[in-house]
């Protein structure tokens, strides 16, 4: 049984630590128990980041909604 600690403290905590995990994991040389907690591990960090993502997201349109007056304009990097 995997150990369970405690959700990472933000974001990008959890999204370092899953990239810790993924290179551990294509090293290879992890032993087939050690890999399937380090894969269980990082299924688990995704779906926080991601959950984490759909409540930024919400927040933002949420914000938007609430201002209709303000123009919505595509992104494009070279007009910063």
């Amino acid at each position: 049984m995997p150990k369970k600690s405690a959700p990472p403290a933000n974001f990008e905590t959890a999204l370092a630590e899953l990239e810790q995990i993924v290179s551990r994991l294509e090293s290879g040389e992890l032993p087939l128990e050690d890999a399937l907690n380090e894969f269980e591990q990082g299924v688990q960090l995704a779906r926080q980041g991601q959950q984490k993502l759909q409540q930024a997201e919400q927040r933002v349109q949420i914000l938007l909604d609430s201002d209709n007056e303000a123009p919505l304009t595509p992104f494009t990097p070279e007009a910063e």
